[in-house]
């Protein structure tokens, strides 16, 4: 679950519920979307939680692909474990574990006022055979350290039945003086509040600081960080925000626990610190040599964008076109003049589209791709790939654009030299955020603004191709037109087929620039890049303005019919407005 949608959608809706209620709808719904065929893609398409090698660490042995994990805390019955080992955490918390569950214990309870968590006393668990079932279920992705909870004979028992799950056990230091017999590192539990000055080194491998308080976490990492230096020190709590984060782990923290941090800055607190920690260490990829056929793709769109705005100025229909009919323009006018307007109104959307498009793809390629991000070079493909395939829709009517087909074998080697030269681009995205201010919620609306935008443009694309292939025209059409279907065929059977044909290409276009709008909306939001603001403002101009203008151009301004265009317009007004800040700033201070 993104930020976008965790504070723009269900946070308000879930607050209302009693706190342990959305918590387990929450963890419950995003565990069941994991366990579908494509969950764990799909919650990769829409959160992107990927990880830079850079930023792997190993600690006793144990390797780690980033050092911020997830406190048991966060969901003692495990019942969103499942989703959370896809949302880019660097190791995940088990339990506390015991023998038998937990019937006697309170919910937690979340303090809005002070952003806290009150977690009970006794905390919850779903006992062992619970536990292990429910892990047997988990595809592992990053280590799993258990705590453990019971009498002292329990532990013995505990140890030897989850051995081939956990990678390590937190303990309480009163159980220090069994003699516990396993090969996994073993880390004790402390409050941050109380110091202690003598630490059996040979019996555990490192310590679990707890605290709420970030300032009082880092005390306590720089004591034990000076008075023992070789010992494993994890924080649990006390971070909501990057820079939190980063002032441990430069303090000499190993590894975070995110606690009530997660729950109110939201799930992307992990991505958010991965991202500032490779800021921080000024990560930057080398020049990808491959994003020169990729801008030269996009610029061939765009120029075939300002031809074809060109024709619907101009011609409307090309020789070609006239051929196929059997009969000229003038004839056509003659019969009914709004039937050229009306192909001028597709065409010219069409057009408006691809200029879009190319903009896009070009700002892409040498902003993304020429710096090595993958996730830049995956938005081309999801693109690029869905408009190649549309060309099969212009023929569902039954007429084939030799035009179409030419520009697009213009293209393709292009896009393949390109896709073949940038196959190994591994690059993860950096972001100068550090602080949960208020330029950075209000970015997350203007987020899911352009989301819902992207959505919009991918779904209005598959209906009209669906259109373009069935019915063709819509009712308002009909009425703009003032004849029945049945008459235009009467006129010429091979008018329908071309207005389908257009419909269809337009459609496919829509398409493929939605998957655009939603990847770069889904993957490029990340303080600073102000070149995406730029790309959306700059890329959705041309689709925007060719689109209306011709409306109210040849007359057809029903207002239902507009309805779509003026939703996209405003969701893209105000994206852009929430978000320019956000993009703009390049320093937290």
């Amino acid at each position: 679950m993104p930020d976008w949608s965790y504070h723009g959608i269900f946070q308000p809706i879930l607050s209302k519920l009693p706190d342990h209620i959305s918590r387990e709808f929450i963890h419950r719904g995003m565990s069941l979307i994991a366990s579908f065929p494509l969950g764990p893609h799909i919650i990769n398409f829409l959160g992107r939680e990927e990880c830079s090698l850079r930023l792997q660490k190993e600690i006793q042995q144990i390797k780690f692909p980033n050092p911020i994990g997830l406190s048991g805390k966060i969901d003692p019955l495990l019942t969103g474990t499942k989703a959370f080992t896809n949302l880019g955490f660097g190791l995940i918390e088990i339990g506390p574990v015991s023998i038998n569950p937990s019937i006697e214990s309170s919910h937690p309870t979340l303090n809005m006022q002070e952003n806290r968590i009150d977690f009970p006393d006794l905390p919850e668990s779903v006992g062992l055979e619970q536990t292990i079932k429910k892990l047997s279920k988990i595809r592992k992705k990053q280590p799993l350290i258990i705590r453990l909870s019971g009498s002292e004979k329990d532990l013995p028992m505990l140890m030897e039945t989850l051995h081939n799950f956990a990678d390590g056990y937190i303990l309480d230091p009163s159980y220090l003086h069994l003699n516990l017999q396993t090969t996994k590192p073993l880390f004790i539990t402390l409050k941050s509040t109380n110091h202690i000055i003598n630490l059996d080194l040979e019996k555990i491998s490192g310590i679990v600081l707890e605290d709420e308080a970030s300032e009082c976490l880092l005390e306590s990492v720089r004591y034990y960080k000076k008075e023992f230096p070789s010992l494993s020190i994890i924080t649990s709590g006390g971070v909501h925000e990057p820079e939190e984060a980063l002032l441990l782990l430069s303090e000499g923290a190993d590894l975070i626990l995110l606690s009530d941090g997660y729950v109110f800055s939201g799930p992307g607190l992990p991505k958010r610190i991965n991202e500032a920690m490779l800021d921080r260490i000024n990560h930057s990829q080398a020049h990808q040599n491959g994003w020169l056929p990729y801008w030269l793709f996009g610029l061939f769109i765009f120029l075939g964008g300002l031809l074809a705005l060109f024709f619907s100025l101009t011609w409307v229909i090309l020789p070609y076109d006239e051929h196929y009919l059997g009969i000229n323009r003038e004839l056509i006018v003659k019969f009914n003049e709004r039937i050229l307007q009306f192909m001028a109104h597709d065409r010219m959307t069409l057009a408006g589209t691809m200029i879009s498009g190319g903009i896009v793809y070009m700002n892409l390629a040498f902003h993304g791709v020429k710096r090595g991000l993958r996730w830049s070079k995956q938005a081309i493909d999801i693109g690029a790939i869905s408009g190649f395939l549309g060309i099969f829709l212009s023929i569902g009517y039954g007429y084939f654009d030799w035009l179409h087909l030419l520009f697009w074998l213009v293209l393709f080697p292009f896009y393949l030299y390109g896709y073949i030269l940038t196959k190994g681009i591994t690059g993860t995205p950096v972001s100068s955020n550090r602080k949960n201010h208020s330029i950075w919620l209000h970015s997350l609306y203007g987020q899911l603004a352009f989301v819902l935008l992207g959505f919009s443009f991918v779904l209005g694309g598959l209906v009209i191709s669906y259109m373009g292939i069935t019915s063709v025209f819509v009712p308002t059409d009909l009425l703009y037109l003032c004849m029945p279907q049945e008459l235009l065929n009467q006129f010429n059977q091979n008018l329908i087929p071309v207005i389908a044909h257009d419909r269809a290409g337009f459609g496919s276009a829509l398409f493929s620039v939605g998957l655009l709008v939603l990847t770069l909306s889904l993957w490029g939001f990340q303080q600073g890049n102000s070149w995406v603001w730029w790309t959306l403002l700059i890329g959705g101009l041309p689709a925007f303005i060719a689109g209306v203008y011709i409306h109210f151009a040849i007359g057809y301004t029903t207002f239902i019919h507009l309805l779509p265009a003026y939703t996209a317009m405003g969701l893209f007004i105000y994206g852009l407005w929430r978000t320019y800040n956000f993009f703009h700033k390049e320093i937290d201070t």
